[in-house]
């Protein structure tokens, strides 16, 4: 069993995040889902891009960071889109940490802070994704897993952001699924 610390996207804590923490749950790990916006969900990420400013985005991850600092060593942070930034600056501050999974979003870890050596990650998202695929996330991710051995990369044939949320139009059942069995392997050879 390992503890996984899931960092929800822009749109909130939604029915589909919990459903994905679930996924994992189901194959025996704890599954930690700090709420990062107080319990509000959006139904646009214009919508939830602009009540993150108006909050701050320091005081919007401080929640994932908390509930990092609680968890035992050797836990698996996680991020959806928006979480990911959270995630990130988990994964790269964090003692012990064991691995991090990264869904539709990346961004350098330099700019959060140092990869631990030979930390296991895996990177998922659509190949045509517009914020994804198409701002640059993927072609980095790709340069960075180049140079970091345990780093993976796995893309999915779409267009849509947001696709492992079942609870969103973006949903993508077929590449959620195998999302969940690439991060169950990947938390498998972890613990």
């Amino acid at each position: 069993m390992t503890h996984v610390l899931l960092i929800h996207h822009i749109q909130g804590l939604t029915p589909g995040v919990v459903a994905l923490a679930d996924a994992l749950r189901a194959a025996g790990h704890e599954v930690h889902t700090p709420d990062l916006f107080d319990g509000r969900t959006f139904g646009a990420i214009d919508d939830g891009f602009a009540y993150a400013r108006s909050v701050g985005f320091d005081a919007v991850r401080a929640p994932a960071l908390a509930a990092a600092d609680g968890l035992p060593p050797g836990f698996v942070v996680a991020g959806i889109s928006f979480g990911v930034m959270a995630a990130l600056q988990v994964a790269t501050n964090q003692p012990g940490i064991a691995g991090a999974l990264l869904y539709e979003s990346f961004a350098d870890p330099a700019e959060f802070g140092t990869w631990p050596d030979g930390l296991s990650a895996q990177v998922h998202g659509m190949d045509a994704d517009p914020f994804f695929a198409l701002e640059g996330d993927l072609e980095a991710a790709r340069a960075f897993a180049a140079d970091h051995e345990a780093v993976e990369v796995f893309t999915y044939p779409g267009g849509e952001h947001l696709f492992v949320d079942s609870s969103l139009p973006s949903y993508d059942e077929g590449a959620t699924r195998l999302v969940v069995e690439r991060s169950l392997d990947l938390l498998g050879r972890l613990s």
